[in-house]
């Protein structure tokens, strides 16, 4: 596991004393025109899961089609075995991006603040450009889903910036894994 430093922008801290949980992570990338041989947003995002010490449960490419998406992303919410799916791909606003179409038809719960927050940390990367982006993320029954645009710049963003904090337990004061076993209450 790689040394995590200090969260961007404040506002958090990692704990000492907590031990870190390992989630199982599925990386899918949706694209037209990419292969797993030049898949570098998707190939990005799995060492980095990896380099942080989750593991990687799952690895696919789909083209722009919203039953694709769906159907693998539907595959990975039955597995009890995968915690979470980050998607790479079809986040903008051309013809064929699809993948919000095609995942929050999926969620149960829309996690409406990590869009605020994807936009803001997007924004100090490639400024307004950022209101071409139409990442997501939400829960499917106890699987959490995040949606990513396709380049390799917010890939980094998306995992360095926001999501490895939310996925670490010993991220303070609150994340996303803490509230894990409480994701299925009714």
């Amino acid at each position: 596991m790689s040394d995590l430093g200090t969260p961007p922008g404040g506002g958090g801290k990692i704990a000492d004393g907590l031990p870190f949980q390992a989630l199982n992570i599925a990386v899918l990338t949706v694209s037209d025109t990419r292969d797993l041989e030049n898949d570098t947003s998707g190939q990005l995002l799995a060492e980095r899961v990896t380099r942080d010490g989750h593991m990687l449960a799952a690895r696919a490419l789909v083209k722009d089609s919203k039953e694709e998406i769906q159907s693998q992303v539907q595959a990975w919410i039955a597995d009890p075995k995968i915690d979470v799916v980050i998607s790479t791909g079809g986040t903008g606003l051309t013809g064929r991006d699809v993948t919000p179409e095609a995942l929050r038809p999926l969620f149960d719960k829309t996690i409406e603040g990590f869009e605020t927050v994807w936009h803001m940390t997007s924004f100090q990367s490639v400024g307004l450009s950022t209101i071409q982006s139409r990442a997501c993320a939400g829960l499917a029954g106890s699987t959490m889903i995040f949606a990513l645009p396709g380049s390799n710049g917010a890939c980094k963003d998306g995992w360095d910036k926001i999501i490895r904090w939310q996925l670490d337990r010993r991220f303070k004061p609150c994340n996303l894994v803490e509230l894990m076993p409480r994701f299925k209450e009714r």
